[in-house]
């Protein structure tokens, strides 16, 4: 953020005023002063205090800035809310605003995209690694719950079938959500197949799994808790900016 002048009776007032327009505590501002106020003679030609204010250029004013030049440059008028958790070291972001169906795209690539430049504004020259998670209408909970629903369907038509089910190609995140769901599941056991951008998840019946190993080539891993494990790997290399 450019400096940007402030004028009021005191330099106090000033700060304030900056503090209401830019819309943040002033811990996260810095200012200098141009000006002090001044009383003048008997009160009289008295001189107002001037000074000029900027956002500090901490994780989340990089972040907040990043994105609103994105959402103005795509016409989307949002709130934009953001929370740093120290404990996890992500910075979570949330956006509010009407039509945010755009903002998701198809499947959440969109979504997903922009997470992922934002990982890398807020990272870049930082001495440590920030985990990034950008959400809008609770998409990413309701894009689990689907997932999860899509593959308890599919592990029940395998076992009733007996027969294994590839599934669409998904990112290493969405392809541990569906190993996750099922690594309980007595009848079946989940795979995967096929190298980036195109892996999917395979669902196989346990009882047979060796045949669907066949048919679906060598690409497919062996047993599901290497599998899960190299999901969980790839998806901090490949995708930094999900939760993992």
């Amino acid at each position: 953020m450019e400096w940007k002048e402030f004028t009021a009776k005191t330099v106090d007032e000033a700060l304030t005023n900056a503090m209401l327009e830019i819309g943040t505590t002033a811990d996260n501002l810095e200012y200098e002063i141009i000006e002090k106020e001044s009383s003048g003679f008997f009160g009289m030609f008295s001189k107002p205090a001037r000074i000029k204010v900027r956002l500090k250029l901490s994780i989340e004013n990089k972040a907040r800035k990043f994105l609103e030049d994105v959402l103005d440059a795509m016409n989307i008028n949002a709130k934009i809310d953001i929370a740093y958790n120290k404990e996890n070291e992500m910075l979570e972001i949330n956006i509010e605003g009407e039509d945010m169906g755009v903002l998701i795209g198809k499947r959440g690539q969109t979504l997903d995209s922009l997470q992922y430049l934002v990982s890398l504004v807020v990272n870049k020259d930082s001495d440590r690694y920030i985990k990034v998670k950008l959400d809008t209408e609770n998409y990413r909970e309701r894009r689990k719950e689907t997932l999860e629903n899509l593959a308890r369907n599919i592990a029940h038509k395998v076992r009733k079938t007996k027969k294994s089910i590839a599934l669409e190609p998904m990112n290493p995140y969405e392809r541990r959500i569906i190993h996750s769901a099922l690594q309980n599941d007595k009848y079946v056991e989940t795979y995967s197949e096929g190298e980036e951008p195109y892996r999917k998840v395979i669902i196989g019946y346990k009882k047979q799994a060796h045949e669907s190993r066949a048919k679906y080539g060598k690409n497919v891993s062996k047993n599901y808790k290497k599998d899960y494990k190299k999901e969980h790997k790839e998806t901090k290399e490949n995708l930094p900016t999900e939760i993992v």
